[in-house]
């Protein structure tokens, strides 16, 4: 890391990288042109004269997701979002995998592994440290606190089980199911005893879906035209019990034809619509009331209260084989954007997250 002189009390500064939002995105889908990387310095502490507890962390991976689209985007009404919007010329934020330098928290201390909410950037000042979690499962790839044994696993943990309720011999349909979220739910569907079949946007993912992930079945969407509702009709004859939807408009309004009575629909994500000028609008809501079909949304800030019991269960599927993970790891911070960008154009396969610093 290079040298970027001394503070006040002797300690060497180093450079600190960080991924900024240049402009709002008003409309359509992000470009690296709004967002920049810019280079300062920082000193590896905790400042003297901070107030409340505080962690310096030197950030190891950053996880890229979906939700980050919505933060690019400027809200008159900030109560309708699940986020605040970034503010432009700081470092952008979402979850990452990091180690603590220095820390006046008394559950953290120098030296320890942890994954939570940080800066796109090399090195974070965690003021809020009950964002941060302990790693305690170090024998498994750290990587993997970003994606299945991070905010995304229990993601999927979480909205498949509380929401989608799932019982032994259901059918469950995952949308963008080759994605960090659907891998992960389709598998602990059929650990659930459920027939899953997922979409994916590619020959290539369907074929890993059936033969990495192990899904009952899959297709490619995009070969199937405008007729998302007979092919759901052709992969569920008997109708689907839990749609889990990442991706709403057209595939939303398909899978609700094809419910069955009493069936669950979570809301866990709309990629296909975070880019449009005008979203798409849903027309087989009726279904709804005919089949008594349950509509709910999901976000992972009300299950936090959960990961204890997630970390533990979903590390014994990885270590007996039973979860399979797959992730597309993007090396050096100035990557970063272009990477982001590419997630919302589906250029990604797996987990996608930025490699910032070595283990």
């Amino acid at each position: 890391m290079d040298g970027g002189g001394v503070d006040g009390y002797g300690m060497e500064m180093v450079r600190n990288r960080k991924v900024v939002l240049r402009r709002y995105v008003t409309a359509g889908y992000p470009t690296v042109d709004d967002m920049e990387v810019v280079s300062s310095t920082v000193m590896p502490r905790v400042p003297l004269g901070t107030m409340a507890p505080a962690v310096m962390v030197k950030n190891i991976y950053l996880s890229c997701d979906p939700w980050m689209r919505g933060r690019m985007t400027k809200h008159d009404d900030a109560t309708a979002e699940i986020a605040e919007d970034f503010v432009l010329g700081e470092a952008m934020v979402n979850f990452g995998v990091s180690k603590v330098v220095d820390s006046t928290h008394p559950v953290f201390a120098a030296g320890d592994l942890v994954w939570g909410l940080c800066g796109w950037e090399e090195y974070s000042l965690i003021t809020q440290p009950e964002t941060l979690h302990k790693i305690n499962h170090p024998d498994l790839p750290l990587s993997y606190y970003t994606g299945v044994l991070g905010v995304t696993g229990l993601t999927a943990y979480a909205a498949f089980f509380e929401v989608g309720k799932p019982k032994k011999g259901e059918t469950v349909f995952v949308s963008a199911a080759s994605g960090a979220v659907g891998q992960i739910v389709g598998q602990l569907a059929k650990i659930a005893g459920c027939y899953v079949v997922g979409s994916a946007g590619s020959d290539e993912k369907v074929t890993l879906l059936k033969t990495k992930f192990g899904f009952h079945d899959a297709f490619n969407y995009k070969k199937e035209g405008n007729d998302l509702t007979g092919a759901l009709r052709r992969c569920f004859p008997d109708g689907i019990d839990i749609y889990f939807d990442n991706v709403g408009g057209a595939t939303l309004d398909a899978a609700l034809v094809n419910m069955q009575r009493g069936g669950r629909v979570v809301v866990c994500g709309m990629i296909s619509q975070y880019n449009l000028q005008e979203p798409e609008g849903v027309h087989n809501v009726i279904q709804i009331l005919s089949k008594t079909i349950r509509v709910e949304g999901f976000a992972v800030f009300n299950h936090f209260g959960l990961y204890p019991m997630f970390e533990d269960e979903m590390a014994r599927y990885l270590k007996e084989g039973k979860v399979t993970v797959l992730q597309d790891v993007v090396k050096g911070i100035e990557k970063a954007s272009e990477a982001l960008i590419g997630m919302f154009s589906g250029r990604n396969v797996g987990k996608l997250l930025v490699a910032v610093a070595d283990e």
